[in-house]
């Protein structure tokens, strides 16, 4: 335990008021956030019946009456949610492990000094990215290579990303050069320089790098509604929940008989379909957050 200091000066009334705002303004930014959560956990385990006759239920964070008809249409009965989720994670899991793989082979050439077109292949990436041929040669140009109504249309276009290439590509310029030299008098070639000494020094940009990619893939249902709307095996569950929230379809009984309480409700299922979508990236999230001071301020590695 450590010595309690008899000399030690109090705090001041003025750091005593800042740490009292700065801990009240963090506790209400918290039930700002997570109310909404808390609400959609309330609402998806709620039913039609409540939801009509209660006044109060809209500020209400536990249900009165437990109802597990909701999560249990979109989880086990409706297919076409089960399959919109596994589509999601399928084009999460592969769309992020193909682009961090292509960003960080294309970053390692053109951080290579040696490498003799990489100012102009780096303006030509960075002029892509301002300049875009618009949505129907995109739609065009995806129907020549067969991209259109299946699932590849969410992986191969979004496999390079040039701020994340631009991004690994000056966190791999602070890796000194002494490193690759000692590497090479050893033998070892640029593949395997980059497997054994770039790719381990590398960890923190690529766990940033992961998180959005990840991020950017799990939200997305804007592809799925111009490339896969006519193909509902390739929806994704975020494409479901934009049907859901813009359609006037009402799921299960809207009377207030108390019989047809236990019925699944439209709120209910939109509830479910939302957390779905919310809790693996709150999930993820906690496990790579440490690694983004360190991505985005691309510390260097001293000799």
């Amino acid at each position: 335990m450590e010595e309690y200091d008899l000399y030690k000066k109090p705090m001041p009334a003025s750091e005593r008021c800042f740490k009292i705002f700065t801990w009240t303004v963090l506790i209400f930014a918290s039930i700002v956030a997570l109310y909404p959560v808390l609400r959609l956990v309330s609402l998806s385990f709620s039913d039609t019946y409540t939801s009509i006759t209660d006044r109060t239920f809209a500020l209400k964070l536990i249900p009165s009456s437990i109802n597990l008809k909701n999560w249990e249409l979109v989880l086990f009965k409706n297919m076409n949610y089960r399959k919109a989720l596994f589509v999601s994670v399928s084009r999460t899991v592969l769309g992020t492990l193909t682009s961090v793989l292509a960003c960080a082979l294309l970053s390692y050439i053109l951080s290579r000094k040696k490498f003799m077109f990489r100012t102009e292949l780096s303006r030509f990436w960075v002029f892509t990215k301002f300049l875009s041929c618009g949505l129907v040669p995109t739609l065009v140009l995806y129907r020549k290579l067969h991209l259109i109504q299946s699932f590849w249309v969410y992986i191969i276009p979004g496999m390079v990303c040039v701020v994340h290439v631009l991004i690994m590509r000056s966190y791999m310029e602070t890796i000194p050069d002494s490193q690759e030299e000692s590497a090479q008098l050893d033998g070892a070639g640029y593949l395997r320089i980059f497997w054994s000494i770039v790719c381990p020094l590398c960890k923190p940009v690529y766990a940033a790098v992961a998180l959005f990619t990840a991020v950017n893939h799990w939200n997305s249902w804007f592809d799925a509604f111009i490339f896969n709307r006519m193909s509902q095996e390739y929806s994704t569950l975020q494409f479901e929940l934009m049907k859901l929230l813009s359609s006037s379809y009402t799921i299960g009984a809207t009377s207030t008989n108390s019989s047809q309480s236990a019925m699944p409700s439209r709120g209910g299922v939109v509830a479910v379909v939302s957390l779905l979508t919310i809790v693996p990236v709150a999930i993820l999230y906690p496990f790579v957050q440490k690694h983004f001071l360190t991505a985005v301020t691309i510390r260097g590695v001293k000799k």
